[in-house]
């Protein structure tokens, strides 16, 4: 079937039902498509603005009416064992019940749970497919060669999953979508893209393909209102963060985590120039909210001085009312970054560190050098830090064990004393088994899964295997977080810390910052 060509083009990018979070990646495809072809037709609808009873209607009527020849839809999330609040209920919860309650009404409880949760996601899933669907077959009734485009977060984790469910012909992309994009609507052969047609098989490895590099430059958020009415919707209430990019790639090699390979090891960083005059139209429009969407806003100690670059240009705008948050690697600091940090603004950062034993890290390839951590959150706390902080605990993962468990108490407990308790929060994640991570491979290698599984089940019998949480530790988990959710379920995670600590106590902290020489030896068989 022959494209059209480029003149002859009209695209709708449409972000699929989701949590409202500011939809950062359709948006920038807009404006690097503008910047290609400034008089490409284009229209951005984010579903997830909309209710959830109308975003099929709503979508039809905006198909009628701008009758698009090249469909994108942008599908976020697809959370099957998130460890929170999801819009079906809480799956750690549900999950936890099933399978680790002793009481059986509890385990009755669990059970309904579930089967609402497995409604709500597989209801999710058909209703975006149906979307994908239907928007396709609408765009055909008024241009015969119109094609759809799905990529997204959602499609770079699942996409072979994803890809046999969907219009036979649709292309499914992985990654960053811009190039694939442009040589769509240059009618260019997308043989080199990280790409594949649904009913085609992907090619192998198709996930771990590099992208190519691009200079990203500032979105012009006077097109972008042009094009997506509903902006506004997110910026009147003043209460969000908007995204700003400053940097793709992250270079490292977590075990659980696709980051890597969805964005490319290389890190590529933004110029500050192209940075600063997009949060200037951002602050026009009265943003003071921003949220830097970076894998990591300092992936390694390489980077500090582009990161201390842009928070100087920040000052520079003399914007002293505004305020910012980002997923940091907190060991890649010093005092003049951190002073620059609190100067600027940072109201909330997160850490991702996944435990507090410097054993588990290194078998984790997470990177950290956990006292290095502690020694720079002093160096925030010193520069007046007093804002939130959220640290990210994934227990269980590889080699959790009595001895590791009062390592976290201490090293949580240190984190406390340099913030304050009420300013560090522990958020409690049990990792939900994704394809393409060195943990899918240590699963294989343990027999904990068979090659072939299905990652997108709900049933039973695959999310005890999916969600995370293997023997000999995974019952004592189960019954802390059950007791920690029917004690204090608005602050699950400080309720867990503090029953791990009344059960096993906490270790001395130096224990906890030291990594034996053979918890390095067993990296290499325990995750290759």
């Amino acid at each position: 079937m022959t494209q059209p060509t480029p003149g002859d083009q009209r695209v709708l990018l449409v972000r699929l039902p989701c949590n409202p979070i500011f939809p950062i990646g359709p948006v920038y495809l807009a404006d690097h498509l503008h910047k290609q072809f400034p008089a490409l037709p284009q229209q951005i609808l984010d579903l997830a603005a909309v209710p959830l009873l109308d975003v099929e209607a709503v979508l039809l009527e905006r198909i009628d009416a701008f009758r698009p020849t090249l469909l994108v839809f942008s599908w976020r999330d697809i959370q099957i064992y998130a460890p929170v609040d999801g819009r079906g209920g809480n799956p750690l919860q549900n999950s936890f019940e099933v399978f680790y309650a002793r009481n059986p009404l509890r385990r009755l409880r669990g059970a309904l749970g579930g089967l609402r949760l497995m409604g709500s996601f597989y209801g999710e899933l058909w209703r975006n497919l149906r979307l994908v669907r239907r928007g396709l077959r609408r765009a055909r009734r008024h241009q015969p060669r119109a094609l759809a485009v799905l990529g997204g977060g959602a499609v770079s984790v699942f996409y072979e999953q994803l890809g046999r469910r969907l219009p036979r012909g649709t292309v499914v992309s992985v990654g960053e979508g811009e190039p694939l994009l442009e040589k769509l609507i240059r009618g260019e052969s997308l043989a080199g893209e990280r790409c594949f047609l649904a009913g085609e098989r992907p090619r192998p490895g198709l996930i771990h393909e590099q992208p190519g590099g691009m200079e990203k430059t500032a979105c012009d958020y006077g097109y972008i209102a042009e094009i997506w009415p509903q902006l506004d919707w997110y910026l009147d209430g003043g209460d969000f963060y908007v995204g700003v990019q400053t940097k793709r790639g992250c270079p490292h090699n977590c075990c659980y985590c696709v980051y890597t390979v969805v964005e490319g090891k290389a890190v590529r960083v933004n110029p500050v120039q192209e940075v600063i005059a997009e949060m200037r139209q951002l602050y026009a429009r009265g943003v003071r909210g921003f949220w830097f969407t970076d894998a990591q806003f300092i992936p390694a100690r390489r980077y500090i001085d582009d990161a201390k670059e842009l928070l100087r240009a920040i000052q520079a705008e003399g914007w002293d009312d505004i305020r910012w948050a980002a997923y940091i690697r907190a060991d890649n600091l010093d005092a003049e970054l951190a002073e620059l940090m609190v100067a600027t603004g940072m109201d909330y950062f997160e850490i991702g560190i996944t435990s507090g034993s410097q054993e588990l890290v290194r078998k984790m390839r997470m990177g950290y050098n956990l006292r290095t951590v502690l020694e720079n959150c002093r160096l925030l706390a010193r520069a007046g830090f007093r804002a939130h902080v959220s640290v990210n605990y994934s227990f269980n993962v590889i080699d959790e064990r009595p001895e590791t468990i009062r390592q976290t108490v201490a090293y949580q407990r240190e984190l406390e004393r340099i913030f304050g308790a009420d300013k560090v929060e522990p958020a409690i994640f049990f990792i939900g088994l994704q394809p393409h991570t060195h943990l899918e491979q240590y699963g294989f290698e343990q027999g904990l899964i068979k090659p072939g599984y299905n990652p997108m089940s709900m049933l039973p019998w695959t999310a005890r295997q999916l969600l995370w949480n293997p023997e000999p530790m995974g019952s004592t988990f189960g019954r802390i977080c059950l007791e920690a959710f029917e004690r204090n379920p608005a602050d699950f995670g400080r309720t867990v810390i503090d029953l791990l600590e009344r059960d096993y106590g906490a270790a001395p902290l130096d224990q906890a910052l030291r990594a034996p020489v053979e918890g390095r030896a067993a990296l290499a068989t325990a995750v290759r």
